[in-house]
């Protein structure tokens, strides 16, 4: 009995260790991927490397990585939002044409904005957590909703460049230290989500919702406050990069944002964000946006098929999703053997 036991024994605690590790340092191999991945193609292209080009990219990059945190919240939470590009296109769609109309300053404008995003993220928070809405038909239908109210209200027409207030587009190629600005509100962003998601009460509270919502109900916390306030969080960010968006391409129209929902939530899995629930972070999801913005780059200096850019956020959702999936069966396995 002491043989057949043993090889067992020893076994687990290694298989423990592999998938804590792998959710403890999903960040850094990412970020080591992403390395050796900037270099093989930094062979083919040196221009790759370059100081403008990698300005470029992470501009982009900081405002899906925006998008993509207030979308980590809600996954952590076992729900998913769809309808972030429909806020996104919308807020900015709204921020220019108030510009352009003169309705208000730009202060008020991007306040106005990111107000705008919270309203449309509440919006789904009562659908999921009020009317028991599963997320993913009640943000499907927000987003057709949202994205129908941008084309009522453009009519048709877009906001072009030349209608908006002079210099309001500077800051999307502003930089501050040598960093562009667009990176450094998206990092401060990312950080101060991170510290209250981990030491804050309701930071605590949202891991435990994600983790077991009935055992969470049992210690008594509102689960559907903290949905709530999730889906709030994700549209007040998807507010925030709108009007980054805005800023960033200056002429704007009704279909702005349109398929960026994939690369959100493609930069949530690759980055740890569990779409089971209960495990993630939202400095992983940043790092994904970051990591997927490169390839899409990548992708455009070698010349390929755009073809391969849908592909591949598609299939590193599959992966992503796959490999959480065998660590999780892997970890209970484990579990249960150790405790017979």
């Amino acid at each position: 009995m002491a043989e057949a036991v043993g090889p067992r024994a020893s076994r687990q605690p290694f298989l423990e260790r592999v998938g804590t590790a792998v959710a403890r340092y999903r960040e850094l191999s990412l970020f080591i991927v992403m390395l050796i991945l900037g270099a093989i193609v930094a062979f083919q292209a040196p221009q790759f490397i370059s100081a403008s080009n990698l300005t470029q990219v992470s501009t982009l990059a900081a405002i899906i990585a925006i998008a993509a945190a207030g979308q980590a919240l809600v996954i952590i939470t076992r729900n998913i939002d769809l309808s972030i590009e429909s806020t996104i296109g919308l807020v900015a769609f709204v921020v220019a044409d108030m510009l352009a109309k003169e309705v208000l300053d730009v202060p008020a404008a991007m306040t106005a904005g990111v107000g705008l995003g919270l309203l449309l993220g509440m919006g789904n928070g009562v659908l999921v957590a009020v009317f028991r809405i599963p997320a993913i038909v009640a943000t499907l239908g927000t987003l057709s909703i949202y994205r129908g109210l941008a084309f009522l209200m453009a009519g048709g027409r877009q906001v072009t460049l030349t209608q908006l207030p002079d210099g309001y587009t500077d800051a999307a190629r502003a930089t501050f230290l040598g960093f562009p600005v667009f990176v450094l509100v998206a990092v401060a962003i990312i950080v101060t989500i991170g510290l209250a998601m981990r030491r804050t009460r309701i930071g605590r509270q949202v891991y435990a919702v994600g983790s077991n919502p009935e055992a969470a109900t049992i210690l008594g916390i509102r689960t559907g406050l903290v949905v709530f306030m999730a889906f709030a969080a994700a549209g007040l960010l998807a507010g925030v990069a709108g009007v980054m968006w805005g800023m960033y391409f200056g002429t704007i129209n009704a279909t702005a944002a349109t398929g960026s929902v994939l690369q959100v939530v493609a930069a949530c899995v690759v980055g740890g964000v569990a779409i089971f629930g209960g495990a993630g972070t939202v400095a992983g999801a940043g790092l994904g946006a970051l990591f997927l913005g490169f390839i899409q780059n990548a992708l455009i200096i070698l010349r390929l098929s755009q073809f391969w850019l849908e592909a591949i956020f598609g299939g590193v959702i599959l992966l992503a999703v796959a490999a959480d999936g065998i660590i999780l069966r892997r970890l209970r396995r484990s579990k249960s053997n150790r405790r017979v």
